[in-house]
């Protein structure tokens, strides 16, 4: 006989950082409530990520988030720049400012990044994760976990009173960091492009208004105590943080010693031997002044195993260069979790989920390629093959190909395309373009909420009847609008944007990927809409009569 479980929960997340609390928030404005155990005793309490992309911006900002993050904005948007220096007061290899190269045109997104800190972001987060049904734990570690067709057996322990509990979970989201737990626990390997590298990280006082200058630098590069070696301001004035990879060992590992050995060290990156530097412990309360990571490039070999799952750090592992490492995690979390909540709901058959590791696999691949083209250029190029690399396409170009996309024939070559020229192509980001209702101004991102959505041409009226009878008769949320009618296509560029005529129309996932289009009318839209749906959504077709 089975043991009683102490609960059971549809999908148990494991891990907290933004990867985990991001898959818990969107799986609950899906009606999917989750469980989420995470071992450290709070969300992040230093910046970590410092920036987040315009497309995960875009996500939040589709489901209401975008006006609190903004208004959690850090001292970042005052210093544009990125400089690369032998030392901060040393020759000067580069300097740019970061933000205007990086930020997207107003025809490209109707948002921009967000300086904000990822401990300020996950706060976020994690209160409307929870606010939407979600039963975040943490202070909690997995201890065990065991998974058979039918779901997920996991023990966990309660940190601070050793209480263990058995969760059973129908599916488990491991995004457990760059350590992997589940993932290793589970047999599944990894690519490794860049392989680990163990940075020393000091928080320090100091005055290095002569050293800064006029520059207003959000990071700078230095080749100074090693290659690589980075600083960036933090909130408090005059405090800063310092990244020094493959430091050198020092004569002995007592704290005494080793705080002495990073006082040397930011002296050096700085060029002043006689600097007044005062470390500070990177978190009130601790005893250490210095704290050591790891980073690298590597990517899984799979992302799933059965029913549990792998994404973010746990998944994937880029160089900050780029800011892709958070980013990417919100996206791996939003394409998952749309999946999740259809097969859980009956609303789609389970090889949908086989879908998140066909698109978001190759994405990693690529993700980490720029990544690692970025941290070169940045540690030994210059100003103008920084200038080369064009980020946008990155952002917003990437390509998927699955079950879960009905691709246009003949099939595109290459995973990314230039949005700048946008195609509507199923299996890209849905483009984004301004259209007025009323007096509003409302980009067509904004109307991809969480339901697949529908969007026909001026003459494509037909459509939309169609499209909600073939929503009702499969029981599924879809969204209709007729670009035309109560959305108004003032700059007239709908149409040119998504590759249709006045009457075709074009679907949309609720990731905010093209799945198919119709460049013009159909004989019987209903039983087209109603056929591609089911494909798309791996449901087994009805017998005929």
């Amino acid at each position: 006989m089975t043991e009683p479980y102490d609960l059971e929960t549809t999908v148990l997340v494991v891990g907290g950082g933004i990867a985990g609390l991001s898959t818990a928030f969107f799986l609950g404005r899906l009606g999917v409530r989750s469980t989420l155990v995470e071992r450290h005793p709070s969300t992040a309490i230093l910046p970590q990520a410092r920036a987040i992309n315009p497309r995960s911006m875009e996500i939040y900002r589709s489901l209401g988030l975008e006006e609190e993050i903004r208004g959690r904005t850090s001292i970042l948007a005052e210093l544009p720049e990125m400089i690369g220096v032998e030392t901060l007061t040393g020759q000067e290899r580069f300097r740019i400012d970061q933000l205007a190269m990086i930020r997207p045109a107003a025809a490209l997104s109707p948002t921009d990044w967000a300086l904000i800190d990822q401990d300020d972001l996950e706060r976020i987060v994690r209160a409307h994760a929870e606010e939407c049904g979600a039963d975040v734990r943490f202070g909690t570690e997995l201890v065990s976990l065991d998974a058979d067709d039918e779901g997920v057996t996991v023990l966990v322990r309660e940190l601070q009173t050793g209480t263990e509990r058995r969760i059973r979970a129908r599916y488990v989201v491991a995004a457990d960091g760059h350590r992997a737990g589940v993932r290793k626990l589970l047999g599944v390997g990894a690519d490794v492009l860049l392989p680990a590298v163990e940075t020393t990280y000091a928080v320090f006082d100091a005055d290095l208004t002569d050293a800064v200058r006029d520059r207003k630098f959000l990071l700078a590069y230095l080749d100074r105590p090693t290659q690589g070696t980075v600083l960036v301001p933090l909130r408090t004035l005059g405090r800063w943080m310092l990244g020094v990879p493959n430091p050198p060992e020092p004569a002995d590992k007592s704290d005494e010693t080793v705080d002495r050995q990073c006082v040397e060290f930011v002296r050096e990156a700085v060029g002043d031997p006689d600097l007044d530097v005062t470390l500070v412990p990177p978190v009130p309360g601790w005893d250490r002044k210095v704290s050591h990571s790891s980073t690298g490039g590597w990517v899984a070999h799979n992302l799933r195993v059965g029913r549990v799952f792998f994404a973010g750090d746990a998944a994937h592992v880029v160089p900050p260069s780029g800011s892709y490492g958070a980013t990417t995690g919100i996206q791996d979390a939003h394409n998952l979790a749309w999946k999740l909540a259809a097969v859980v709901k009956g609303e789609a058959g389970p090889e949908l989920l086989d879908t998140y590791e066909q698109e978001r696999l190759p994405v990693a691949r690529v993700t980490l390629d720029q990544a690692l083209l970025l941290l070169h250029v940045r540690h030994g190029g210059s100003q103008e093959e920084l200038a080369s690399i064009d980020d946008m396409a990155m952002m917003f170009g990437y390509r998927y190909d699955s079950a879960a996309i009905r691709t246009d024939a003949p099939a595109p070559d290459g995973l990314v395309e230039d949005p700048h020229s946008p195609t509507g192509r199923p299996g890209l980001r849905a483009p984004h373009v301004w259209l007025e209702r009323g007096a509003d101004r409302v980009s067509t991102v904004d109307l991809f909420t969480g339901a697949f959505t529908l969007l026909a041409g001026a003459d494509g009226e037909d459509w939309i009847p169609a499209a909600s009878r073939a929503a009702a008769a499969l029981g599924i949320e879809l969204s209709a609008q007729r670009i035309g009618g109560e959305l108004r296509d003032v700059d007239g560029d709908f149409l040119r944007s998504y590759g249709l005529s006045a009457t075709g129309a074009t679907l949309v996932r609720p990731d905010g990927f093209v799945c198919w289009r119709s460049t013009d009318a159909v004989a019987d839209p209903e039983a087209t809409l109603r056929e591609v749906l089911v494909g798309l959504l791996a449901r087994k077709q009805p017998s005929a009569v």
